[in-house]
């Protein structure tokens, strides 16, 4: 699993012209699925992401994380993430698990962050979306449940 995490003071994303999930301050964290992915891949991510010390504390130092900070995550499927472009220019999109496995996955990842006690909106799986964010900082994080970066 992969996913882009973006630290914002809010964000947004909309289907066909109607908000489907928002938050404020919090993350804003693209998640990508593979066909090698397990609940298992799920479940390191969603503790990194619960744990990640990005917003600042009183000094200014990025010491606290989402939940210290009353935070919320907006989770927004993107496969794209595993475009492969290293052979051309047109991405393949070959290591993206098929939409059932995603789908599963994606769900998964909702349910044990929500578990986790962070409050959590979503896109709509397989939709075209407009997202929407302000990056505070800005603060991007990449993490990937093989640790490849």
């Amino acid at each position: 699993m992969r996913a882009v995490i973006q630290r914002v003071s809010r964000a947004s994303v909309a289907v066909d012209d109607k908000v489907a999930g928002q938050i404020g301050q919090g993350l804003l964290v693209l998640l990508g699925v593979s066909r090698t992915d397990t609940e298992a891949a799920a479940d390191y991510l969603a503790d990194k992401i619960m744990g990640l010390r990005i917003f600042e504390d009183a000094a200014g130092k990025m010491n606290l994380s989402v939940t210290e900070v009353n935070g919320g995550v907006l989770l927004v499927s993107q496969f794209t993430l595993y475009g492969d472009v290293r052979r051309g220019k047109r991405p393949s999109f070959d290591a993206a698990a098929p939409p059932e496995q995603a789908r599963k996955l994606y769900e998964y990842m909702i349910e044990r962050l929500r578990t986790l006690g962070i409050p959590c909106q979503t896109g709509v799986f397989q939709a075209m979306m407009q997202v929407e964010l302000v990056n505070d900082g800005p603060v991007t994080i990449l993490l990937d449940s093989e640790k490849g970066f």
